[in-house]
């Protein structure tokens, strides 16, 4: 289907069922509202076909462009229908399960995901390896065709809501770094793995430190070949960058158009909002580009580094934007649900320069491997 048609098409459907898929609750809701929110728009979707476009048809897409996949995520984060980062957990998981597990796996898995029968998390980063993640220690040792793996992850996003994990482990020396790394994906309810929550600045549990003791896999649920889970890591992180950012950028500028709405213009204001519109639309283009070059076949990399460091500043931008410009007390002393959604919005926006590698990580990134200045930078 072209991109066009399916968005009218898309946008048609949405407009006819929007009563049915609006949220039950004022505002942003807690963490347990949200989630339940989410399983029920992706069941809709799914349900009326529009989730399994943009998937292949070998493991139960429907076909088409990746485009059609970036469409239907903005259009659900735009009308304020589900989180957008918790919707955009499929775009950068269910690529990897079916990029790298045997076809009657993703065949199997795939529908689950995107169903929103199943929740998966994803678990990379460690305590000790910040965002060095070539330098994790949770280990994966073979016994018979099975492997026992036994270490901890954290910052595991929704692992509480999880019905499976992308997990990466250490197979190999910690001296061979990211060749001795494989990635699995286990079930969350295998004995051996403890789930412990914790809150984050705006009171949500949305992280998890995850135990994993003694915790059997069978071989079947490796993710590419033994040694070889670096290479699912790079492919996964593309994705967090390209689509994930897209549907972002979608409920940042909702948000914005909120904004405006709110406060009276005066010149100042209309410096200070310039200023977010521009630092928005800048992602804009740059994230339409690469929407672009992933459906065109392109292999994303490094470059999606620039993506990850314009959307951390257009957030920051923005709410920052909120603060200085709602009446005083607005986000300090939220009461009703839409102050309440601009304090979390805003408290969440100081981690954008954190979350999937830190600017300065990203800064380095682009400086060694786009702009080759050298080791020394």
């Amino acid at each position: 289907m072209e991109v066009e048609t399916f968005r009218q098409h898309l946008e048609s459907w949405l407009d006819d069922h929007a009563a049915e898929l609006a949220p039950a609750f004022p505002g942003a809701g807690t963490l347990d509202q949200q989630m339940t929110q989410l399983a029920k728009v992706k069941r809709r979707l799914f349900d009326a076909g529009w989730m399994q476009w943009g998937w292949p048809e070998r493991a139960g897409g429907t076909g088409g462009s990746s485009l059609l996949r970036a469409v239907l995520g903005e259009a659900v984060t735009e009308r304020d229908l589900v989180q957008p980062g918790y919707f955009s957990m499929t775009e950068v998981l269910a690529p990897t399960v079916v990029d790298f597990a045997s076809p009657e796996l993703a065949a199997a898995f795939l529908p689950r995901i995107l169903s929103g029968d199943e929740m998966w998390c994803q678990g990379f980063s460690e305590p000790d390896t910040g965002s060095d993640l070539s330098s994790l220690s949770c280990r994966a040792t073979p016994d018979r065709d099975d492997w026992i793996v036994s270490g901890q992850k954290l910052w595991t996003s929704l692992a509480q809501h999880s019905r499976r994990c992308v997990l990466l482990t250490r197979t190999g020396t910690p001296e061979s770094r990211h060749r001795g790394i494989t990635a699995f994906f286990v079930d969350m309810d295998t004995p051996g793995i403890t789930v412990r929550p914790f809150s984050i600045i705006s009171g949500d549990d949305e992280f998890a430190e995850v135990y994993f003791d003694g915790v059997r896999i069978p071989a079947d649920r490796m993710l590419g070949t033994v040694d070889g889970g670096w290479n699912v890591a790079m492919s996964l992180l593309p994705y967090e960058r390209s689509s994930c950012f897209w549907h972002r950028t979608a409920y940042l500028r909702g948000r914005l158009t909120a904004l405006i709405e709110q406060v009276e213009p005066d010149p100042h204001t209309e410096t200070v909002v310039g200023e977010a519109f521009v630092a928005l639309y800048a992602l804009r283009a740059r994230s339409h580009r690469t929407q672009h070059r992933l459906a065109a076949g392109h292999e994303l990399g490094a470059e999606t580094s620039v993506d990850k460091v314009l959307v951390a500043a257009a957030e920051q931008r923005l709410f920052d934007a909120a603060r200085e410009l709602l009446p005083a007390g607005t986000i300090e002393l939220a009461a009703d649900p839409e102050a309440l959604r601009w304090r979390d919005s805003f408290l969440y926006s100081r981690a954008a320069t954190i979350y999937g590698g830190t600017a300065e990580i990203q800064r380095n990134i682009i400086a060694k491997r786009l702009l080759h200045l050298g080791d020394d930078v």
